[in-house]
């Protein structure tokens, strides 16, 4: 008697590829962009070892097999649409755990209004959390902001001099005019909707948000609810006094 074949729901299949959360794997589904052995796939398909998934036509990337002495933890970089709420709480609908619908036990690091959009990282190791929220690491973070009305160079002086929120001075930072109501802003800090809030002050009224970086980690490519893992040079250079992860 010969063992049945291994199979996976096909939107799980999707989703530890990195290409996508099982949510959103489920909504290309719909849309009848996914192709399994040439076929298109419908609600609750199954794929099995060697069959070919396709995505629009392209082929998705293959997880790598483990080697000996890999890292346990897991790290990811995920572009979070607006709507995700960065909680564990399984009883907030649009958790980004369940959004992500990763194997391991993952939580977000820091993070990001439901209302933004942008680059948050996620692992399953709990140590490294601590040692990238701490404060006295001044990690960088970079952000495109929309507004209601035009940048001036006097709301970018004073968002870059610090602006009382929270009942503390806000850190100087870096900003930049990049459209005519955007801008781009560098903060080493990130307390609770600090830049909206920062903004405000000014009379200003944020409409998009978006992070694009992380110290030396950038969003790159990846399309909202996409993400990808990190690579080693990527977690050596958030964390280099670590020499090993």
């Amino acid at each position: 008697m010969t063992d049945a074949p291994t199979t996976t729901r096909l939107n799980k299949h999707i989703a530890e590829t990195g290409f996508c959360s099982r949510r959103e794997a489920d909504r290309l589904i719909g849309e009848r962009r996914v192709t399994v052995n040439g076929i298109v796939a419908g609600t609750g398909a199954v794929v099995g070892e060697g069959d070919t998934v396709l995505v629009d036509g392209q082929p998705l990337r293959t997880r790598s097999a483990k080697k000996p002495g890999a890292r346990r933890h897991v790290y990811i970089a995920l572009n979070k649409p607006v709507g995700i709420t960065c909680t564990t709480e399984s009883s907030v609908k649009g958790n980004i755990v369940e959004f992500v619908g990763h194997e391991q036990r993952i939580f977000p690091v820091g993070r990001l209004d439901k209302d933004s959009e942008g680059l948050i990282l996620l692992t399953s190791n709990g140590d490294i959390v601590n040692e990238i929220l701490r404060a006295e690491n001044r990690h960088q973070k970079e952000y495109l902001v929309a507004v209601n009305q035009p940048v001036t160079d006097e709301f970018l002086r004073g968002m870059a001099r610090g602006v009382r929120i929270h009942g503390e001075q806000t850190l100087p930072c870096k900003t930049s005019r990049i459209a005519k109501f955007g801008f781009r802003i560098t903060l080493e800090q990130g307390l609770n909707r600090q830049i909206r809030l920062m903004a405000a002050a000014f009379g200003y009224r944020v409409t998009q948000l978006r992070r694009v970086r992380i110290d030396n980690i950038k969003i790159g490519a990846l399309k909202p609810g996409q993400w990808r893992n990190l690579t080693d040079q990527e977690l050596r250079g958030l964390l280099p006094q670590r020499s090993e992860f």
